[in-house]
């Protein structure tokens, strides 16, 4: 089943001096996907669409963290959590099976609460290279010079090159 094609809700995030954030918009597809099987529909869309490096099927960490060389999606596959997005100072939001988060390369997040089924699949897009910051000083200053140099990706993970994201990021 193709994803729902709606405007993602946009989302900037300061940084606080632990967790960088990005100048471009977090963004969350809210109901992005319906029916059964989310897990497979969610993987092939971001397959299809050039989101699949390191995929994996997991939760998310209870503790702040980001990555500063990479952007990551995170497709809710099952269950539902609630996630503070960019740091301590953040946005507390609810995301339910069958939504979609997109996190441009400095964006904290931290699961604060969630069902016991949760599946998150999670993704990143082909350029860029996996790294674990829980927002240390020196990861922080380090992550000053990474970020601004994290590609943008050419394709949205749920809509291709024709996407929001490839409108909202430029």
């Amino acid at each position: 089943m193709p994803p729902n094609r709606s405007e993602p809700a946009t989302f900037f995030f300061k940084d606080d001096g632990a967790v960088p954030n990005n100048r471009l918009p977090f963004l969350v597809y809210k109901a992005a996907f319906a029916g059964r099987d989310l897990a497979s529909v969610i993987e092939n869309a971001f397959r299809r669409n050039d989101w699949s490096h390191g995929l994996w099927h997991n939760g998310i960490y209870p503790f702040v963290h980001y990555h500063s060389q990479i952007h990551e999606v995170l497709g809710i596959a099952a269950g539902r959590a609630r996630v503070r997005f960019g740091g301590d100072k953040g946005e507390e939001v609810e995301v339910a099976a069958g939504d979609v988060a997109v996190l441009p390369a400095g964006t904290g997040h931290q699961r604060l609460s969630s069902s016991s089924d949760l599946l998150v699949i999670g993704a990143y897009p082909p350029e860029g290279h996996y790294d674990l910051c829980r927002g240390s000083s020196a990861e922080h200053a380090h992550a000053l010079t990474t970020i601004p140099r994290v590609p943008l990706p050419n394709t949205d993970p749920l809509f291709g090159a024709g996407g929001p994201l490839t409108r909202l990021w430029r």
